[in-house]
């Protein structure tokens, strides 16, 4: 009688213990793809191109249809990302040149840095774009791990877009490999993209005891677009590639052939794009099940998205208008699809428009991680949106600032711009021009309404100058 006392009086003291046991915070994967059109993935329409694991994402998870980047090239868009802040904020409005003075400033407290002081494992795996390179004179190269990196892998340490994807990763004729890897891993066929694939799963493995935050950086499908023959093959095969917008292509001529036989440039069916997509979904298809394998999958949020909108000379973002580099939907209108079994419900597809600046508190809040007070946040955490999925409209605008001092090479305008509920208005600072746009009746912005609408034109007008005056923005670059 006393040894059954004595052990419900010991199950009463244990259990308050296992009761209050905080349970481990989520494990967060943010996969990004570079150039990646809104129009791309099987799960967003196309025909093309074949993307299982991605769809099956979709599928278990929630698809954006409205997910915005926070501008239209690579480098702001990162630097938004890791500070939650539009580029007009953060000071970083174009993409950055290899010799640039001006790395993303220490002086933010990044995502990663908050994470890393809350106990997470941090890894950051691809490009990084946030900084020059001492290999281009740059007076000042600050890395990934100068920003709240526990670790930094595949990242460049010179300028990229390239092509140069395969083991020793050594374009042409230069002196040095362009990724601060060191040695081959996968044999000597290596694919850029399967060792990040591979660097990715490994990174899981030896943090599957802890939380751990992971930044997948891909290069691809950025031009110079170079993917694996066989699969380049498969996608020939598939459909005849459009006929190439350029002449000249360097992997062409250093194989001895004239013009562009390989369809690098193939402005539609492009195989290579195909083929480098295929090789980023079947990554997640390989993360998604080391996930299960390690029965992390229940507690680890996968986030698969773009940097901007793809490249127009080698894919078409249709049925939006213009692509990378350019204000309209086609520049800045990216994929978003996000997984997280038994938190975000299974098939959901959601209109509702978030930008990247939205990722920081969103990702802070699903880990219960108090935002600090010293980093000026521009984004809203949707983590509510994700577990309870609805189209209710954004009430908080969203805000583009992009000025150039002259058009980008792609055919990009200097420019800014303004989201608010349906309504869409650019402010074309080379021109002066102004246009508004209907975006739920107008997707592919064929409509101006400025002339039409001039009260909420000038009422959106107001609030884009006010906005940019409050941050001291200006609208010609170097003034």
């Amino acid at each position: 009688m006393l040894g059954v006392v004595l052990a419900l009086v010991f199950l009463c003291w244990r259990l308050p213990a296992e009761e209050t046991k905080a349970p481990r915070p989520p494990n967060i994967i943010f996969i990004l793809a570079d150039d990646l059109g809104w129009a791309e993935l099987g799960c967003y329409g196309n025909g093309f191109n074949e993307t299982p694991n991605l769809d099956r994402m979709a599928v278990e998870g929630i698809r954006f249809t409205e997910a915005y980047a926070a501008a239209p090239v690579c480098s702001p868009y990162r630097a938004s990302f890791l500070t939650g802040q539009f580029p007009a904020r953060h000071g970083i409005l174009d993409y950055l040149r290899p010799n640039t003075a001006n790395p993303l400033s220490t002086d933010h407290v990044t995502l990663a840095e908050m994470f890393k002081k809350n106990g997470y494992a941090t890894g950051m795996i691809g490009k990084w774009h946030l900084s020059g390179y001492r290999y281009h004179g740059a007076a000042r190269e600050l890395r990934a791990t100068d920003h709240g990196f526990d670790e930094e892998l595949a990242s460049e340490v010179k300028g990229v877009g390239n092509g140069a994807n395969f083991w020793p990763y050594v374009f042409r004729t230069q002196p040095i490999r362009w990724l601060n890897i060191r040695e081959n891993r996968l044999g000597k066929d290596e694919y850029l993209v399967d060792r990040m694939n591979y660097e990715a799963v490994q990174f899981i493995e030896r943090n599957r005891q802890r939380p751990f935050f992971l930044y997948l950086s891909h290069y691809a499908p950025h031009s110079i677009l170079n993917g694996k023959p066989a699969i380049v093959d498969k996608y020939r095969r598939k459909h005849p590639p459009g006929k190439s917008v350029r002449k000249r292509c360097y992997l062409c001529q250093d194989a001895g052939k004239q013009g562009d036989p390989g369809n690098h440039w193939a402005p539609d069916h492009n195989p290579h794009l195909a083929a480098m997509l295929e090789s980023i979904d079947d990554g997640v298809g390989r993360i998604l099940a080391k996930l299960e394998e390690l029965k992390l999958d229940k507690n680890t949020l996968v986030v698969f998205t773009s940097d901007n909108g793809g490249e127009s000379q080698v894919t078409s973002n249709a049925p939006l208008r213009g692509g990378k580099s350019s204000l309209y939907e086609g520049g800045i209108r990216v994929p978003l699809v996000i997984r997280w079994p038994g938190t975000v419900p299974a098939g959901k597809t959601c209109s509702t428009p978030t930008s990247n600046v939205d990722f920081y508190p969103t990702f802070l809040d699903a880990a219960g991680i108090a935002p600090g007070k010293k980093q000026k946040l521009d984004g809203i955490s949707i983590f509510p949106l994700l577990k309870n999925p609805g189209n209710d409209g954004r009430k908080e605008p969203l805000f583009w600032h992009y000025p150039l001092a002259k058009p980008h090479f792609l055919g990009g305008h200097s420019g800014g711009a303004i989201r608010q509920g349906p309504w869409k208005l650019i402010e074309w600072f080379d021109t002066g021009k102004i246009e508004l746009f209907n975006i739920e009746e107008d997707t592919a912005e064929a409509k101006d309404l400025f002339a039409r609408r001039r009260e909420t034109a000038d009422e959106l007008l107001k609030r884009l100058r006010s906005w940019r005056k409050e941050l001291g923005a200006k609208t010609t670059v170097g003034k």
